[in-house]
């Protein structure tokens, strides 16, 4: 509940009540002025990514097998380092989806596809694999440019 007070020629002030019922002031808000800036000042570097993603899958998965229930958890703890790495790196003004998928060899063919509204000029992607003699691993991670 906010409570107003305007008296002539002062500011008015806002206050709420806390949770005990009690009268709080609220802080105002600081207002951002606008950069009028389109692009990045530390755009992202795929090369620096895909290294960085490369080297997390082949050490996380070099010697392990293949086991169907521990595999979700796995590609979910993966993911969060790569996502983790390459907010490292400081790229600003973009978003990021990482993706990670590990499919058993069976003699089977796979193809893995993805769709999504896409910038050209400032959206960028990049991919890690990693084999051994009973999985295949991908990393895909897109970095998704905002103003």
């Amino acid at each position: 509940m906010s409570f107003g007070r305007a008296m002539k020629g002062k500011k008015t002030r806002s206050l709420s009540e806390d949770s005990s019922g009690a009268p709080v002031e609220e802080q105002p808000k600081t207002k951002s002025t606008n950069t009028y800036r389109l692009e990045s000042r530390n755009k992202f570097r795929d090369c620096l990514v895909r290294d960085k993603a490369q080297q997390i899958l082949t050490g996380r998965l070099q010697q392990a097998n293949y086991d169907g229930v521990s595999s979700p958890s796995l590609c979910a703890s993966i993911s969060e380092e790569i996502l983790k790495a390459v907010k490292e790196f400081g790229f600003d003004r973009y978003k990021y989806v990482v993706s990670v998928l590990i499919v058993e060899k069976t003699d089977q063919a796979m193809i893995v596809a993805s769709r999504c509204l896409w910038d050209v000029q400032r959206d960028n992607w990049v991919s890690a694999k990693c084999e051994t003699e009973t999985f295949i691993a991908l990393a895909l991670v897109m970095a998704c440019y905002y103003d």
